[in-house]
C-alpha cells in the first residue's frame, strides 16, 4: 500500500470520527491501567459492568490494595481469568504506592514492570491516559493491518512497528482507536462489511464482500 492511499485512509476514519476513544470506562489514569488489565481476553463491555460497580467503592491504588485479592475477587468475579487478575492488580497496587506514591508512570518500562502489564497494555495507557503516540495493536489491529495491506507484518510487535513508520504523524495519538473500532464494527474477522466500509475503495483486501450488515 502506497503512502497516498494510507492518508486517505486515516483521512476519512478522522473525518467520521474526529475524537476517537477507548470504549472502556474511566476518568483517571489509575482505572484506565485497571480497565485495560481486566479487558485481556475479556470484552470492553464486560469489563465496564464490573468496574462500575468496583469504581464507586474503590479507584485508587490505596483503596483497591486494601480490598485484598478476595475482595477486588468479589467485583470482577465475571470477568475471564479474574483470580490471575486480582492476584496481579493488588500487587501492582502496592508497587504503585511504594514506587511511584501511588501514581501511574508516564513511562513504558515501569509500566510494563507492574504485573500483568504487558507492552499492549503499556500502549494503551501511554496513548489514552497521557497522549503518547503509541500503537497499542490489538487482534483487530493486527487482523487489519495485514487484512487490507496497511502494515503487514508477522506477529503483533512486527505490525506495531511498521505502524509507528507508516502512519502519517498527524493521526499517529489516534490512529489505533481508528483501527480498533473499524475491526470491532466494520472490518470484522469472520466475514468483513465491505459494503458498509469507508475506506473500501482504498483496501487491497482481495476477498471483498458485499455485506452490510
Amino acid at each position: 500500500m502506497n503512502a497516498a492511499k494510507r492518508l486517505a485512509i486515516f483521512q476519512r476514519l478522522r473525518a467520521a470520527n474526529p475524537e476517537p476513544t477507548t470504549e472502556l470506562e474511566y476518568t483517571t489514569p489509575f482505572e484506565l491501567l485497571v480497565a485495560v488489565t481486566l479487558s485481556a481476553q475479556a470484552t470492553d463491555v464486560g469489563v465496564n459492568k464490573a468496574t462500575r460497580k468496583l469504581f464507586p467503592v474503590a479507584n485508587t491504588p490505596e483503596a483497591i490494595h486494601a480490598l485484598g485479592v478476595e475482595g477486588l475477587t468479589e467485583y470482577i468475579k465475571t470477568i475471564g481469568l479474574y483470580n490471575s487478575k486480582a492476584k496481579n492488580i493488588i500487587e501492582a497496587c502496592r508497587l504503585l504506592i511504594e514506587k511511584h506514591g501511588g501514581k501511574v508512570p508516564e513511562d513504558r518500562e515501569s509500566l510494563e514492570a507492574l504485573p500483568g502489564v504487558g507492552r499492549k497494555t503499556a500502549n494503551v495507557v501511554l496513548n489514552t491516559a497521557f497522549g503518547q503516540p503509541t500503537m497499542a495493536v490489538d487482534t483487530h489491529i493486527f487482523r487489519i493491518s495485514n487484512r487490507i495491506g496497511l502494515a503487514p507484518g508477522k506477529d503483533v510487535r512486527a505490525v506495531e512497528d511498521k505502524l509507528l513508520k507508516v502512519v502519517p504523524k498527524e493521526f499517529l495519538k489516534d490512529a489505533h482507536h481508528w483501527l480498533i473500532l473499524h475491526g470491532r464494527y466494520t472490518c470484522v474477522a469472520r466475514k468483513p462489511r465491505c459494503g458498509a466500509c469507508l475506506i473500501e475503495d482504498l483496501c487491497e483486501y482481495k476477498d471483498k464482500t458485499e455485506d452490510t450488515e
